[in-house]
């Protein structure tokens, strides 16, 4: 029984590997929020990963503290396995959250008592998706010889006297 009236469950756990935190990892857990008082999200570990894809690119440590970071969040707990059959009991969740690209992964859960809910992960952007394009670039950037050192900021000083650059000061001022 949620004990706000404007959320639809008390305690909703969501999981997942977070690995390069983009837009649509923010907006599942925005949108699970939206739907208790309790939000807590499992970051897969990196030996829970390596079981059914590649290690992440950022450290589970990393990964975890990014999550923990966000106010959002309620609470941020690794998670070592994908049958959350015991954590969502440990955490007496109601509900469990996850991207609409498991379904129906976590129907089991049901069967147990629990709501699952599968929200649009949203199309474009994924940690994949990310790692690809990046790979792709720095092969272009070694393929160029393109230098990667930041510019000398100097040369730039020249547009500071322009008028936006003025107005946006004057703003400051």
């Amino acid at each position: 029984m949620p004990k706000d009236a404007s959320s639809l469950y008390d305690i909703v756990y969501t999981s997942g590997t977070f690995d390069l935190f983009h837009r649509n990892h923010l907006a599942l857990l925005q949108r699970a929020k939206k739907l208790c008082n309790t939000l807590i999200v499992g970051v897969n570990t990196d030996e829970l990963v390596k079981t059914y894809k590649n290690v992440p690119t950022i450290p589970f440590d990393e990964r975890l503290a990014i999550v923990e970071a966000l106010d959002l969040v309620d609470m941020a707990i690794p998670q070592n396995t994908l049958d959350h059959t015991t954590t969502m009991t440990k955490l007496n969740a109601d509900c469990f959250v996850v991207g609409d690209d498991w379904y129906p992964k976590y129907d089991y859960l049901k069967g147990m008592g629990f709501d699952v809910i599968y929200l649009p992960y949203g199309a474009g952007v994924s940690s994949s998706s990310l790692k690809q394009e990046i790979a792709e670039s720095f092969i272009d950037m070694v393929q160029q010889n393109v230098a990667s050192s930041n510019p000398d900021p100097r040369p730039a000083l020249a547009n500071v006297n322009s008028p936006a650059s003025d107005a946006a000061l004057s703003k400051l001022a």
